[in-house]
């Protein structure tokens, strides 16, 4: 009951919750590890550690680590410690309780795996030019690293047959982020050193995996040739392929772009995939037979399973919670206990039509003893992407800029559209603002604004819209072509498209939402670009934007915020020097959530006054 406990959560207790990541689960199924994420304020950077149970029992912490993985023999436990010479590769052996430094290689190692033999690891590092190498580590001659490619060829990632004698990898020309979408499979016989080209003309992501007897593979490819994407939004699909006749088939035609192959084990392939607001787990047959992991509304953020197919970890988090460990189903961990004695929000998912008769989804939070009988005033929290979406669970991993549980207790409600463009719900409606951002994206958002206000739930009065990324895109325009918002707060957003395109590190994304140059179809580039409209502009706006942003640069930022100065806009901008899309400093986040928290408070509650 509300009486019994305190106070909503407070922002640096918001940031506080620990962030789960990188689990893993042994062969034998008795241990699993994950890392742990913490705030340090004293010092105020964040600090890793991998806590290691055996038996739902915690054993060990193995600090200062991340990205663990169980040796074969499950008695010894490789992970990743960041030194000032990169990140490098030790074991940690839990009978003994000590650690061994593998690798001290300059410039680090950027991922690894084992070599199911047990004998070494295969890893991933940087040469001089950045290319990621694909490397052998042999436990015996520690130290010795043998490249298993020649250079120019970056790895982006890898998966060996049981026996080691195969490798499949997923590679690109150069470490650029606007490389990787030129990515071609490749098959390495490590022990004659040949190498076959297996796909190059589908666009390839995510991860790839190998049977264990190394006769099939499977993998994430585009429904169309790679030419096609240069101007269409990017999709795939799940496909396997017979390595010894070269027959390719895609076991589940309606998988989208959000499954991913995450290993093959004796008992079939573990897949993961978001299901409108889940993210599901399951074990996938070649002949398109799907077993679920579990039918329970949450979302599965990471999970591993033995080579056997036997035991599963995974990091999950049901609505209205924060993640928790699972073990072949039953819970481990009990994170939530930090929540136990605090106030939080109801989240719950709404639907509603937008204009054009499509049912858009979006998570609405609440307050616990919310009054039905009254108007609250509206918040619209616009998420990134925009191949992402908004989920019915408390996690600052996916939302360390803006409080909603300090909006809730200031007496908002809030609302996170999945609108077109989102993840989890078929590739036909990812795609659905090509050519059409802004607009299209608005007319989403305002129809979930507008449900709200005609069931007396929301304010019509008092509605304010933010967000980061694409949501911070969406945030402006939004708020430039409508005069409907109170406040803005506008993060990392784009508001020029012709400015983005030719600053941003990956213009290729630009092209495939807009379909051309800015010099071919300056038209669309205006239609879509905030600042097109900046005559009619209104709303009060703050602007957040990190000085280091590549992705949405800087002067996104200067130009919306002259363009609303000199329509005598009130506006405010804030730089965060050396951030770019997020920051390394908790305090910086911090700081962030309380600027947003100020400026609704103020321009909705308080009439727009400041208090001096």
């Amino acid at each position: 009951m509300n009486d019994t406990k305190s106070d909503y959560i407070s922002i640096k207790d918001l940031l506080s919750l620990p962030t789960l990541s990188d689990v893993t689960i042994s062969e034998c199924g008795q241990l699993s590890a994950f890392v742990k994420r913490t705030a340090d304020w004293e010092r105020d950077t964040y600090t890793t550690h991998i806590e290691v149970y055996q038996k739902g029992e915690k054993v060990a912490d193995v600090h200062q680590g991340f990205r663990p993985s169980w040796s074969p023999c499950s008695e010894q436990l490789a992970f990743m410690r960041t030194l000032p010479n990169g990140n490098q590769l030790f074991i940690e052996t839990l009978k003994e309780g000590k650690h061994v430094q593998l690798t001290d290689a300059e410039g680090g190692i950027y991922s690894y795996k084992w070599d199911p033999t047990g004998k070494g690891l295969f890893c991933t590092a940087p040469d001089h030019s950045g290319h990621h190498r694909l490397q052998y580590l042999d436990l015996e001659e520690r130290g010795l690293i043998l490249p298993l490619l020649e250079q120019g060829i970056h790895v982006l990632d890898f998966d060996p047959s049981q026996d080691g004698g195969k490798i499949i990898f997923l590679a690109s020309s150069g470490p650029g982020a606007d490389e990787a979408h030129k990515a071609e499979l490749y098959l390495l016989n490590r022990f004659t050193g040949a190498v076959r080209r297996i796909e190059e003309s589908r666009r390839l992501g995510g991860q790839v995996c190998m049977s264990p007897e190394g006769t099939h593979i499977c993998y994430t490819v585009s429904r169309e040739e790679k030419d096609y994407y240069r101007n269409h939004i990017p999709d795939s699909t799940l496909e396997i392929q017979d390595l010894t006749t070269g027959e390719g088939m895609q076991p589940l035609p309606e998988a989208d772009s959000t499954w991913m192959p995450t290993r093959w084990t004796e008992q079939g392939i573990l897949v993961k995939w978001q299901d409108r607001t889940n993210g599901r787990i399951g074990l996938l047959q070649p002949n398109g037979k799907l077993e679920l992991y579990s039918y329970e509304d949450g979302y599965t953020l990471g999970a591993s399973i033995s080579e056997n197919g036997h035991h599963v970890a995974c990091l999950k988090a049901h609505p209205n919670e924060t993640p928790e460990l699972y073990v072949d189903g039953e819970k481990v961990t009990d994170e939530n206990d930090l929540l136990s004695h605090k106030r939080i929000s109801r989240k719950k998912v709404i639907t509603w039509s937008n204009h054009d008769g499509d049912m858009i989804e979006g998570v609405l939070s609440i307050p616990e003893d919310m009054d039905r009988d009254r108007a609250y005033p509206l918040l619209v929290l616009i998420h990134g992407g925009p191949n992402w979406a908004s989920f019915p669970f408390l996690s600052t991993s996916f939302n360390d800029k803006y409080p909603v549980e300090s909006f809730i207790e200031k007496g908002f409600i809030v609302l996170e559209p999945n609108y077109r463009g989102s993840t989890g719900y078929g590739d036909a409606f990812m795609k659905a603002n090509e050519r059409n951002l802004g607009i299209g994206d608005y007319e989403d958002v305002m129809s979930g604004v507008d449900v709200l206000v005609e069931q007396g739930i929301a304010d019509r009065e008092a509605v304010g819209i933010m967000g980061w990324s694409q949501g911070g895109f969406i945030t402006a325009f939004s708020s430039i072509y409508s005069n409907r918002f109170k406040a803005a707060s506008v993060g990392g957003g784009i508001s020029n498209w012709v400015t983005n395109y030719t600053n941003t590190d990956l213009p290729s994304n630009v092209l495939s939402y807009l379909g051309d140059t800015p010099w071919n179809d300056p038209d669309i580039y205006a239609k879509c670009s905030p600042l097109w409209y900046v005559q009619s502009a209104c709303t009060p706006t703050l602007i957040q934007h990190g000085e280091a942003d590549a992705r949405v640069p800087i002067e996104n930022a200067h130009e919306l915020y002259k363009g609303l100065k000199d329509q005598g806009v009130e506006v405010e901008l804030e730089i965060f020097t050396g951030m770019g899309y997020s920051s390394d400093h908790p305090k910086v986040h911090k700081l962030i959530m309380e600027q947003n928290l100020e400026w609704f408070t103020r321009h909705i509650l308080d009439g727009g006054d400041r208090s001096d």
